[in-house]
Protein backbone atom coordinates (compact mmCIF):
# COMPACT_ATOMS: atom_id res chain seq x y z
CA UNK A 1 0.00 0.00 0.00
CA UNK A 2 2.73 2.44 0.72
CA UNK A 3 5.00 1.37 -2.03
CA UNK A 4 1.90 2.39 -4.56
CA UNK A 5 1.16 5.94 -2.78
CA UNK A 6 4.80 6.38 -2.82
CA UNK A 7 4.78 5.88 -6.95
CA UNK A 8 1.69 7.63 -7.16
CA UNK A 9 3.65 10.88 -5.70
CA UNK A 10 6.38 10.12 -7.11
CA UNK A 11 4.86 10.70 -10.35
CA UNK A 12 2.88 13.32 -9.78
CA UNK A 13 6.01 15.26 -8.67
CA UNK A 14 7.60 14.41 -12.25
CA UNK A 15 4.53 15.50 -13.81
CA UNK A 16 4.49 18.69 -12.04
CA UNK A 17 7.79 18.79 -12.85
CA UNK A 18 7.91 18.36 -16.71
CA UNK A 19 5.11 20.19 -16.71
CA UNK A 20 6.66 23.21 -15.19
CA UNK A 21 9.74 23.16 -17.30
CA UNK A 22 7.79 23.33 -20.28
CA UNK A 23 6.37 26.26 -18.94
CA UNK A 24 9.19 28.02 -18.17
CA UNK A 25 10.98 26.97 -21.46
CA UNK A 26 7.37 28.39 -23.31
CA UNK A 27 7.67 31.57 -21.33
CA UNK A 28 11.39 31.99 -22.04
CA UNK A 29 10.95 31.76 -25.50
CA UNK A 30 7.73 33.80 -26.06
CA UNK A 31 9.36 36.73 -24.15
CA UNK A 32 12.39 36.11 -26.78
CA UNK A 33 10.26 36.40 -29.85
CA UNK A 34 8.36 39.29 -28.34
CA UNK A 35 11.49 41.20 -28.65
CA UNK A 36 10.77 40.99 -32.43
CA UNK A 37 13.61 41.44 -35.11
CA UNK A 38 14.81 44.55 -33.85
CA UNK A 39 17.93 42.72 -32.21
CA UNK A 40 18.94 40.56 -35.49
CA UNK A 41 18.71 43.27 -37.37
CA UNK A 42 21.02 45.00 -35.09
CA UNK A 43 23.20 42.07 -35.43
CA UNK A 44 22.81 41.61 -38.99
CA UNK A 45 24.20 45.17 -39.10
CA UNK A 46 27.18 44.45 -36.88
CA UNK A 47 27.61 41.21 -39.19
CA UNK A 48 27.97 43.32 -42.45
CA UNK A 49 30.57 45.76 -40.87
CA UNK A 50 32.63 43.02 -40.07
CA UNK A 51 32.53 41.37 -43.55
CA UNK A 52 33.03 44.44 -45.02
CA UNK A 53 36.11 44.66 -43.03
CA UNK A 54 37.00 41.31 -43.53
CA UNK A 55 36.90 41.92 -47.34
CA UNK A 56 39.27 45.33 -47.84
CA UNK A 57 41.81 43.29 -45.60
CA UNK A 58 41.60 40.42 -47.68
CA UNK A 59 41.58 42.45 -50.52
CA UNK A 60 44.56 44.38 -49.26
CA UNK A 61 46.77 40.98 -48.92
CA UNK A 62 46.16 39.40 -52.38
CA UNK A 63 46.68 43.30 -53.90
CA UNK A 64 50.47 42.52 -52.77
CA UNK A 65 50.38 38.90 -53.46
CA UNK A 66 49.88 40.22 -57.43
CA UNK A 67 52.02 38.70 -59.75
CA UNK A 68 52.60 38.97 -63.07
CA UNK A 69 53.17 35.13 -64.02
CA UNK A 70 53.70 34.77 -67.46
CA UNK A 71 56.50 36.94 -67.23
CA UNK A 72 57.92 36.06 -64.11
CA UNK A 73 58.03 32.22 -65.04
CA UNK A 74 59.36 33.11 -68.59
CA UNK A 75 62.33 34.73 -66.83
CA UNK A 76 62.96 32.30 -64.50
CA UNK A 77 63.18 29.52 -66.81
CA UNK A 78 65.55 31.23 -69.34
CA UNK A 79 67.90 32.13 -65.60
CA UNK A 80 67.31 28.51 -65.08
CA UNK A 81 67.92 26.94 -68.65
CA UNK A 82 71.13 29.32 -68.82
CA UNK A 83 72.30 28.25 -64.95
CA UNK A 84 72.32 31.90 -64.16
CA UNK A 85 71.49 31.46 -60.35
CA UNK A 86 72.55 34.78 -59.56
CA UNK A 87 70.08 36.22 -62.26
CA UNK A 88 67.55 33.96 -61.24
CA UNK A 89 68.14 35.21 -56.78
CA UNK A 90 67.68 39.02 -58.36
CA UNK A 91 64.74 37.97 -59.93
CA UNK A 92 62.84 36.73 -56.68
CA UNK A 93 64.58 38.58 -54.20
CA UNK A 94 61.76 41.99 -53.82
CA UNK A 95 59.02 40.19 -54.88
CA UNK A 96 55.89 40.08 -52.94
CA UNK A 97 53.86 37.33 -54.92
CA UNK A 98 53.46 33.43 -53.49
CA UNK A 99 54.73 32.37 -56.62
CA UNK A 100 57.84 34.21 -55.93
CA UNK A 101 58.52 33.21 -52.24
CA UNK A 102 57.99 29.46 -53.58
CA UNK A 103 60.71 30.16 -56.38
CA UNK A 104 62.87 31.73 -53.42
CA UNK A 105 62.73 28.72 -51.12
CA UNK A 106 63.77 26.33 -53.75
CA UNK A 107 66.54 28.51 -55.27
CA UNK A 108 68.03 28.88 -51.49
CA UNK A 109 67.82 24.87 -51.31
CA UNK A 110 68.96 23.94 -54.46
CA UNK A 111 72.51 22.70 -52.85
CA UNK A 112 70.76 20.34 -51.41
CA UNK A 113 69.29 18.15 -54.02
CA UNK A 114 65.94 17.99 -55.78
CA UNK A 115 63.99 16.18 -52.74
CA UNK A 116 64.64 19.01 -50.33
CA UNK A 117 64.29 21.44 -53.32
CA UNK A 118 60.55 19.49 -53.92
CA UNK A 119 59.89 19.89 -49.73
CA UNK A 120 61.02 23.32 -48.86
CA UNK A 121 58.92 24.63 -51.98
CA UNK A 122 55.85 22.77 -51.24
CA UNK A 123 56.60 23.71 -47.14
CA UNK A 124 56.42 27.36 -48.18
CA UNK A 125 53.26 27.04 -50.40
CA UNK A 126 51.50 25.79 -47.55
CA UNK A 127 52.75 28.64 -45.29
CA UNK A 128 51.51 30.79 -48.40
CA UNK A 129 48.10 29.15 -48.65
CA UNK A 130 47.85 29.35 -44.72
CA UNK A 131 48.02 33.33 -44.86
CA UNK A 132 45.77 34.27 -48.01
CA UNK A 133 42.99 31.91 -46.64
CA UNK A 134 43.35 33.81 -43.20
CA UNK A 135 39.56 34.56 -42.85
CA UNK A 136 37.85 33.17 -45.31
CA UNK A 137 36.01 31.07 -43.30
CA UNK A 138 34.24 34.28 -42.04
CA UNK A 139 33.14 35.01 -45.34
CA UNK A 140 32.03 31.66 -46.38
CA UNK A 141 30.33 31.36 -43.01
CA UNK A 142 28.25 34.84 -43.53
CA UNK A 143 27.52 34.50 -46.71
CA UNK A 144 25.66 30.88 -45.87
CA UNK A 145 23.63 31.92 -42.50
CA UNK A 146 23.23 35.28 -43.05
CA UNK A 147 19.99 34.62 -44.76
CA UNK A 148 18.88 32.33 -42.05
CA UNK A 149 19.59 34.92 -39.81
CA UNK A 150 17.27 37.27 -41.67
CA UNK A 151 14.78 34.69 -41.85
CA UNK A 152 15.00 33.66 -38.03
CA UNK A 153 14.40 38.09 -37.44
CA UNK A 154 11.46 37.77 -39.91
CA UNK A 155 9.83 34.80 -38.11
CA UNK A 156 10.11 36.94 -34.74
CA UNK A 157 8.52 39.85 -36.23
CA UNK A 158 5.81 37.78 -37.46
CA UNK A 159 5.26 36.24 -33.78
CA UNK A 160 5.25 39.81 -32.29
CA UNK A 161 2.56 40.74 -34.92
CA UNK A 162 0.17 38.20 -34.36
CA UNK A 163 0.46 38.67 -30.63
CA UNK A 164 -0.16 42.11 -30.81
CA UNK A 165 -3.10 41.74 -32.90
CA UNK A 166 -4.23 39.35 -30.11
CA UNK A 167 -4.22 41.93 -27.81
CA UNK A 168 -5.43 44.98 -29.79
CA UNK A 169 -8.37 42.59 -31.77
CA UNK A 170 -9.70 43.74 -35.23
CA UNK A 171 -8.71 47.40 -34.69
CA UNK A 172 -4.86 46.27 -34.42
CA UNK A 173 -5.08 44.98 -38.37
CA UNK A 174 -3.23 47.79 -39.47
CA UNK A 175 -0.58 47.64 -36.75
CA UNK A 176 0.08 43.88 -37.77
CA UNK A 177 0.09 44.61 -41.08
CA UNK A 178 2.84 47.12 -40.56
CA UNK A 179 4.87 45.11 -38.37
CA UNK A 180 4.53 42.01 -40.54
CA UNK A 181 5.82 44.66 -43.36
CA UNK A 182 8.59 45.79 -41.25
CA UNK A 183 9.85 41.95 -40.14
CA UNK A 184 10.27 41.06 -43.99
CA UNK A 185 12.94 43.81 -43.77
CA UNK A 186 14.84 41.36 -41.90
CA UNK A 187 15.59 38.67 -44.33
CA UNK A 188 16.09 41.25 -46.63
CA UNK A 189 18.77 42.61 -44.81
CA UNK A 190 20.05 38.90 -44.41
CA UNK A 191 19.82 38.32 -48.35
CA UNK A 192 21.77 41.94 -48.64
CA UNK A 193 24.23 41.11 -45.70
CA UNK A 194 25.33 37.64 -47.59
CA UNK A 195 25.74 38.50 -51.03
CA UNK A 196 28.89 40.98 -51.30
CA UNK A 197 30.39 37.51 -48.58
CA UNK A 198 29.48 35.33 -51.41
CA UNK A 199 30.85 37.81 -54.27
CA UNK A 200 33.96 38.40 -52.09
CA UNK A 201 34.30 34.88 -50.97
CA UNK A 202 34.51 33.26 -54.53
CA UNK A 203 36.34 35.24 -55.85
CA UNK A 204 39.49 35.04 -53.12
CA UNK A 205 39.14 31.17 -53.55
CA UNK A 206 39.24 31.65 -57.36
CA UNK A 207 42.96 33.68 -56.95
CA UNK A 208 44.10 31.43 -54.16
CA UNK A 209 43.45 28.51 -56.25
CA UNK A 210 45.27 29.99 -59.42
CA UNK A 211 48.41 30.91 -57.05
CA UNK A 212 48.05 27.20 -55.97
CA UNK A 213 48.56 25.78 -59.39
CA UNK A 214 51.09 28.66 -60.26
CA UNK A 215 53.07 27.47 -57.31
CA UNK A 216 52.95 23.79 -58.38
CA UNK A 217 53.64 24.41 -61.69
CA UNK A 218 57.44 25.86 -60.29
CA UNK A 219 57.92 23.30 -58.22
CA UNK A 220 57.10 21.28 -61.35
CA UNK A 221 60.20 23.49 -63.50
CA UNK A 222 62.53 23.13 -61.04
CA UNK A 223 62.22 19.63 -60.79
CA UNK A 224 62.34 19.48 -64.67
CA UNK A 225 65.77 20.98 -64.82
CA UNK A 226 67.25 19.32 -61.07
CA UNK A 227 66.12 15.94 -62.58
CA UNK A 228 68.11 16.19 -66.16
CA UNK A 229 69.99 13.31 -66.55
CA UNK A 230 72.23 14.83 -68.79
CA UNK A 231 73.31 17.51 -66.28
CA UNK A 232 72.44 20.63 -68.08
CA UNK A 233 73.18 24.00 -67.01
CA UNK A 234 71.84 24.26 -63.51
CA UNK A 235 72.95 20.98 -62.13
CA UNK A 236 76.61 22.34 -63.09
CA UNK A 237 76.13 25.84 -62.49
CA UNK A 238 74.62 24.50 -58.58
CA UNK A 239 77.40 21.88 -58.13
CA UNK A 240 80.17 24.95 -59.31
CA UNK A 241 78.46 27.50 -56.99
CA UNK A 242 78.88 24.52 -54.50
CA UNK A 243 82.41 23.88 -54.69
CA UNK A 244 83.07 27.68 -54.45
CA UNK A 245 81.72 28.29 -51.00
CA UNK A 246 83.66 25.44 -49.61
CA UNK A 247 86.42 27.00 -51.27
CA UNK A 248 87.37 23.81 -53.52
Amino acid sequence: MRTLKTRTALKAVRVFYFETKEKVMTEIFKKLALLGDVWVLWLLLGASIFSVGVIIERWKVFRKSEVNFPDFIDKLTGFLEKGNLAGAKDLVQNGQGVEVRVASAGLSHLFKGYASVEEAMTSRLVLERSRLDKNLIVLGTLGNNAPFIGLFGTVLGVIKAFNDLALNGSSGVSVVMAGISSALIATAFGILVALPAVIANNIFQTELKKKLVNAQSLIHLFQVYLKDESEGHLRRAVKRTSKEEVGV
